[in-house]
């Protein structure tokens, strides 16, 4: 949805609101000649710039304006519910896959590893293990290689994914801080931060999750940290609250219905009242018992059910609402073949997944009707394999995931017809096997991040998108 405001045709006259030929909504001028209107952009426009026009029916007056048909991916798997689908993408499609191709590279200073890319008004944020937030123009430099607009440094590595929101990028470091910096930059190369938050240990691949003012991030001590959005005045800012739970949270928060969501290295994944509960240290609503540790994957949240894979080779599946006590059991689980450290994606009634056995998983988001459910249907690369510990992202009918042979793998969305399936396509980087990074899928390019070995800086943010 967009607002149109006009002003300046005849009074009570109808207006035609158009791009090119097509005529997308009407307006009537009152008695001044003024009009606003909320009408929907056409699915069927592309990315890019067009002239909108406002012909008056009566008058023939016409008026236009320049708007840019563009997509937000403002963080990690796309946006606070974390489940990973662009419902907007109209580019890439099941036909024109395998025409991927590389358009442009963005270099970094080391390997990215697990940081995703956010992308918010053509801007590319990424994170890198030499302890930087990169950000870069999401249209390239018209050349190969593409250096950053800007970047911010952090302390220690970063294998967190950046969170945009409200003119602020939001990232977390091993340094143990949560970062806030200008997402326009500073004019200058290298930016300081507008504000940091301390956490008790470092911040690894828990990214921050930003929901009404509110950025909340897990910790390696055992905590999940909730600190106001606009920061609190200072250089360094105290959480507004924290949550506790029994183990090490490297587990990317999810914020859904007014309750936050968060995977522990304990086993369990815990729900939180998003807006607190009054006192410093707030205890979980409840908790959902898994067989083993959380590490990685993280909480997806479609539909009243929350998503989280754990290491002891399942899925889990509970209500989001929890069950009336202290402790749940799942709805249902998805059996895998090995440890899972992937977070799913939801899209469409499916949820997908990869596991350290190098296969990715397509389950009935329904459930079977019994308590273990086998997937639809399983992928894996064509050629080497190797653990799939990337997020999947869902867009247009595809559905992409980072698998640590080097490639981010295209599937159909749909699968095959069978219970194996192959990629359409695989996207490879250049002499580095990590692809832990999720892919973003916005605006018909594909961005990912992870490295080129015998390049340095090795650092790489991929761009791909369908040849001309």
């Amino acid at each position: 949805m967009v607002t149109l405001d006009g002003t300046g045709f005849s009074a009570g006259e109808k207006v035609d609101l158009s791009v090119g030929s097509k005529i997308f909504g009407n307006a009537t001028a009152d008695g001044l000649g003024n009009f606003t209107i909320e009408a929907k952009v056409p699915r069927s426009l592309q990315p890019g710039p067009y002239n909108v026009k406002a012909t008056g029916e009566t008058s023939g007056m016409v008026a236009q304006q320049i708007f840019t048909v563009a997509t937000d991916w403002a963080m990690f798997k796309g946006g606070p519910a974390r489940v990973g689908f662009n419902p907007f993408e109209n580019t890439i499609n099941t036909s024109n896959a395998k025409s991927l191709t590389l358009s442009w590279v963005g270099v970094m200073g080391d390997l990215v590893d697990f940081s995703s890319p956010a992308i918010v008004d053509g801007v590319v944020y990424i994170g890198s293990f030499d302890g930087k937030l990169y950000a870069f123009d999401a249209n390239g430099c018209g050349q190969q290689f593409c250096n950053p607009l800007w970047f911010g440094s952090t302390n220690n590595d970063i294998v967190s994914s950046p969170a945009v929101a409200n003119g602020v990028v939001y990232i977390g470091s091993a340094d143990r801080k949560l970062y806030a910096f200008p997402a326009k930059g500073c004019g200058q190369q290298s930016c300081s931060p507008l504000w940091t938050g301390k956490t008790g240990f470092g911040i690894l691949e828990g990214s921050p999750v930003v929901a009404n003012g509110v950025v909340y991030v897990g910790s390696g001590d055992k905590k999940l940290y909730a600190f106001n959005a606009a920061g609190c005045g200072q250089a360094s800012c105290d959480p507004l609250w924290t949550g506790a739970t029994g183990g090490h949270v490297y587990s990317p928060p999810a914020v859904a219905g007014g309750v936050v969501y968060v995977g522990s290295e304990d086993g369990k994944l815990y729900a939180f009242k998003a807006a607190g509960c009054g006192a410093p240290t707030c205890s979980a609503l409840w908790t959902g018992k898994t067989g083993s540790a959380i590490i990685e994957s993280g909480a997806a949240v479609a539909n009243g059910v929350v998503y989280i894979g754990s290491f002891d080779h399942f899925l889990y599946a509970f209500d989001a609402k929890g069950c009336g006590q202290p402790t749940c059991k799942p709805l249902w689980r998805g059996k895998t073949d090995d440890s899972i450290e992937s977070s799913p994606a939801v899209a469409n009634g499916v949820v997908y997944i990869g596991s350290g056995g190098a296969i990715f998983y397509a389950f009935n988001a329904a459930g079977c009707g019994q308590d273990v459910c086998s997937p639809l249907w399983g992928g894996d690369a064509i050629g080497e394999q190797a653990a799939i510990v990337s997020a999947p992202t869902v867009a247009n009918g595809l559905v992409y995931v980072g698998e640590n042979d080097g490639n981010v793998l295209v599937f159909d969305a749909k699968g095959c017809g069978s219970n194996f399936c192959l990629p359409l396509t695989q996207l490879a980087t250049n002499n580095e096997q990590i692809v832990s990074s999720s892919p973003a899928v916005v605006d018909g390019k594909v961005y990912f991040g992870s490295a080129d070995q015998n390049s340095p800086p090795i650092g790489r943010l991929y761009v791909f998108e369908p040849s001309r």
